[in-house]
């Protein structure tokens, strides 16, 4: 994770984004620092990269990298804004002793590379190549299924799907996918939790499961209904400074699987 010391909109790179809208720093911070002690509270492991001046989307550190086994692909950003975002988690992740290799091509990460029990989930339409798709099942070994994403709203995979692990596997809005990737999904996850646009709109679905507690936005309630109703255990955060970014918690946390 990484502190939004430096958090701004100052920008317009997604269409959350509005720079006229003022933006609460310390808010951010304290709503972060929530989701840092939620996930200790419920027994993980919280590691920190240092925040960059110049740089307030470094927060959302899931874009950052992908990490599989100890392996760790890096990022190449599609806008210019976040660019030096890539080399910064990349070169922690070497100082930490991970293996790591340099992306190829336009790849935003955990953003568009969600990993489930039994295939790499990739997303594509707006910010990931598709050359990233096969450098990630080369570099990982993993069979990778493709998703288009047609909705700007839901311009990364984890704005509009959840791996939840469990009985469902994943969470999804349907409406976010084209018609090809919607059909792949119905037969990879036929028991999958189908998401109201409501909760979607709130960035319900930009959650992290540990495949029983899924943290989530608070103000998604049906999503987090529908968990209950599945077994699951909702345990709600409140993200609302951060998403004038488009950021949830998932967008904050950057998944180590060493």
């Amino acid at each position: 994770m990484c502190r939004p010391t430096y958090f701004a909109v100052d920008y317009v790179i997604n269409p959350w984004m509005d720079p006229s809208t003022p933006v609460d720093v310390d808010r951010a911070i304290a709503q972060w620092t929530t989701l840092a002690d939620t996930y200790r509270r419920l027994g993980h492991t919280v590691e920190l990269i240092e925040p960059i001046p110049g740089l307030p989307d470094m927060v959302f550190a899931a874009n950052g990298a992908t990490v599989i086994d100890g392996t760790v692909l890096g990022s190449q950003f599609r806008y210019p804004e976040r660019t030096e975002e890539g080399p910064a988690y990349l070169n922690w992740f070497a100082r930490n002793g991970f293996v790591t290799q340099e992306a190829k091509s336009t790849n935003e990460g955990e953003g568009d590379l969600l990993l489930t029990e039994r295939y790499l989930l990739a997303g594509t339409g707006f910010r990931t190549d598709l050359d990233a798709h096969s450098q990630a099942q080369e570099l990982f070994g993993r069979p990778v299924i493709t998703l288009q994403l047609v909705d700007p709203r839901f311009y990364h995979l984890d704005t509009a799907l959840t791996v939840l692990g469990g009985p469902a596997g994943v969470a999804y809005l349907p409406q976010a996918f084209s018609a090809g990737s919607r059909k792949v999904l119905r037969q990879l996850f036929p028991d999958a939790i189908i998401a109201r646009e409501e909760d979607a709109a709130v960035l319900g679905l930009n959650a992290v499961s540990d495949g029983h507690r899924v943290v989530l936005p608070v103000q998604a309630r049906g999503l987090a209904a529908q968990l209950t109703e599945r077994g699951y255990q909702p345990v709600g955060v409140d993200l609302s400074e951060l998403r004038k970014a488009g950021g949830g918690p998932k967008c904050c946390t950057l998944e180590v699987r060493d």
